[in-house]
């Protein structure tokens, strides 16, 4: 392995530690903006929705952006302009401002997770051997200690425009420091000069079947997410701690399958761990259908965290690597996935009001089984860039 390779990754991880503390960090004081704006259940629920519309909008973008003027920079810009959108919607004076300003946070997530994500494949590339899982692990990470930190700075009275605007300026300056170890593409002296990519990345091929896979792993995830704690609370009649704990559950599972995911990768194959994940996330889904105890719900959301885990990291790989762009392969299959962020609340509060919130979970498992199906899809294995040669005695990849 690459020392500098391996300096790279680091550097990759932090940036992507960095981007999921910035959603973190604001979803953390939803309830301060909230009552600070006297927004009702279904004004937030319509506000926030504006935050998937701004990922789908710039995703399909970003894949030309990122190629134009490669992963260093682009990086450096749009995580920049990620960090900064965190300090904008605890200023909204109004709903109106506050959609309007969760739009362009949506549009700055959406660009700087294509950028991090092409620069993640490129790093996989030149060390041969897969680590997607574990950069996720990483964001992941940086959600959790952000939603401790809110905790605590919430407990602590403190305002939210102050605490969105210290952590920014804390991120801007760790994710730009972070990003400037990146390296840029190897030279292709050789090669004919790439095709410039689309402005539009418009899925197509085994691209689009790969973002299926993801679509059916992203709606799991944001069904969990979203309606665990209500499941808790509205079905098995849970406390308020107890409907908490078990989103807490469901995101530390999650995490702990992405960190331990790239091994998983290395010893049984890409398509296979997707398999094992998408038959656990099934069975996690089937268990908490028919869970009438809180510690068998529970365990259905940690089951269910663990399958989803590992499988969107797995599917951004596998189309940088399937795609002649890094980043067109990454926004064709985010382009299709990040779908299931607007389709998931929507589909499941339909079929909970028309039967109820347990056949809503059937979905789920539906969904889950169908990723276990077409695991073969994700089944690749990165090879080594031939601008990264080898250590000595390094030995076959695996």
């Amino acid at each position: 392995m690459s020392g500098r390779a391996a300096r790279e990754r680091w550097a990759v991880a932090a940036v992507f530690a960095v981007h999921g503390t910035v959603l973190g960090t604001f979803a953390s004081r939803l309830p301060w903006i909230a009552d600070h704006l006297r927004l009702g259940a279904g004004q937030l629920g319509l506000a926030l929705s504006m935050i998937s519309v701004g990922v789908l909008l710039a995703t399909p973008l970003a894949g030309r952006f990122v190629q134009r003027f490669g992963g260093r920079t682009s990086t450096m810009v749009t995580l920049a302009a990620w960090c900064t959108a965190l300090a904008l919607p605890a200023l909204a004076p109004n709903v109106v401002a506050f959609a309007a300003l969760l739009l362009v946070f949506g549009m700055t997530s959406g660009t700087a997770d294509m950028a991090m994500n092409a620069q993640g494949i490129e790093v996989e590339k030149r060390l041969g051997k897969s680590i997607m899982s574990g950069l996720h692990g990483s964001w992941s990470v940086g959600v959790l200690m952000a939603a401790f930190a809110g905790s605590w700075f919430a407990r602590a009275r403190v305002d939210a425009r102050v605490h969105f605007a210290v952590v920014a300026a804390a991120l801007l300056v760790a994710g730009l420091i972070a990003a400037a170890r990146f390296s840029g593409p190897p030279a292709a002296v050789d090669e004919p000069e790439q095709a410039p990519a689309p402005w539009f990345a418009v899925p197509k091929g085994r691209v689009l079947l790969i973002g299926l896979v993801g679509f059916c792993a992203v709606f799991p995830e944001v069904a969990a997410n979203d309606w665990s704690a209500i499941f808790m609370r509205r079905v098995l009649a849970a406390d308020e701690a107890a409907a908490a704990l078990a989103t807490s559950v469901f995101a530390l599972a999650m995490t702990g399958g992405r960190l331990g995911g790239d091994l998983a990768v290395r010893r049984f194959g890409a398509g296979r761990t997707v398999r094992i994940c998408g038959l656990v996330g099934a069975t996690g889904a089937l268990l908490v259908v028919v869970a009438h105890t809180q510690l068998l719900a529970m365990a259905g959301f940690m089951l269910i965290g663990a399958g989803v885990s590992v499988v969107v990291p797995l599917a951004f790989a596998a189309a940088g690597h399937a795609a002649a762009s890094p980043a067109v392969g990454v926004a064709g299959v985010a382009t299709v996935s990040y779908g299931a962020g607007l389709a998931a609340p929507s589909v499941i509060g339909a079929v909970a009001a028309t039967t109820s919130l347990r056949v809503s979970f059937v979905v789920v498992a539906v969904l889950a089984g169908l990723v276990a199906a077409a695991a073969d899809l994700l089944d690749r294995r990165p090879e080594r860039s031939e601008a990264e040669p080898t250590e000595a005695g390094s030995g076959p990849l695996r």
